[in-house]
């Protein structure tokens, strides 16, 4: 199970970098070529969002499957540990899920936003010319 997280971590890191790119300033000769690249992953990346709901889904059925300790005296320290560090992991991975969903969503909405004022300035190119 450690490899989907891995994966998912990665989709979130490229997103992250593509939004922080798309964000600078002073990147006007790049950006036109980030944003092709960018329109062309956002159907791939497309399918984090299923992929963080069986995630999602995992996490849940560990949560509702996990051992359960009534009390201190009724598990071992060890069984405890174990719990705990399963609750911790558990969170890890909610945050994780969370924040590629949160980049993929920031990436579509700034690309559509770049796209949306490089379409503007087209036009107002075009009008200038056209004076």
């Amino acid at each position: 199970m450690a490899l989907e997280w891995v994966i998912l971590g990665y989709a979130a890191a490229a997103e992250a970098v593509m939004v922080i790119l798309l964000t600078l300033p002073g990147t006007y000769p790049l950006r036109k070529r980030l944003i092709s690249v960018t329109r062309n992953l956002l159907k791939p990346f497309l399918s984090v969002i299923p992929f963080c709901l069986f995630l999602l889904l995992d996490i849940y059925w560990k949560y509702e499957t996990r051992p359960r300790c009534k009390s201190a005296e009724s598990c071992t320290p060890t069984e405890l540990m174990r719990h705990q560090k399963s609750i911790v992991k558990s969170q890890r991975n909610a945050l994780l899920i969370a924040s590629a969903l949160m980049f993929y969503w920031l990436l579509y909405s700034v690309t559509r936003l770049v796209t949306r004022v490089e379409l503007l300035n087209q036009r107002v190119e075009k009008l200038k010319n056209q004076e």
